[in-house]
């Protein structure tokens, strides 16, 4: 499932899970991270993770390093996931933008698992 290029920009307080925050990466990554480091996303998602946790928020997240979806990584491609997710698709990434495969795949296991993140 993709974002709608023609969809507008949230502000941050009108987000509503983790969902609209990657909604709103993928519409204008070079604003969340250094030239749209992956990296930079995974450890958005770890501080987004923490807070959950923190503040006792009851939202289904997936996303974590050793997670449900590094774990779809690992059984659909074969991948170490020793150092994360982020690092695993920057490695096999093969010449694509690792924040567009990082997408791609995301939208894969959405499929596959018919789940949100």
């Amino acid at each position: 499932m993709s974002v709608d290029q023609g969809q507008s920009p949230l502000l941050i307080d009108q987000f509503r899970d983790v969902q609209d925050v990657l909604d709103q990466i993928r519409l204008r990554p070079s604003m969340w991270g250094r030239q749209g480091c992956l990296r930079d996303l995974q450890n958005i998602l770890i501080g987004y993770a923490t807070a959950l946790s923190v503040h006792g928020v009851d939202e289904h997240f997936t996303l974590s390093p050793g997670g449900p979806f590094a774990e779809w990584l690992r059984a659909r491609r074969g991948w170490s996931m020793s150092c994360g997710w982020a690092d695993a698709i920057e490695r096999h990434a093969d010449g694509e933008d690792p924040l567009m495969a990082f997408f791609r795949l995301l939208d894969e296991y959405r499929s596959a698992c018919g789940s949100e993140p």
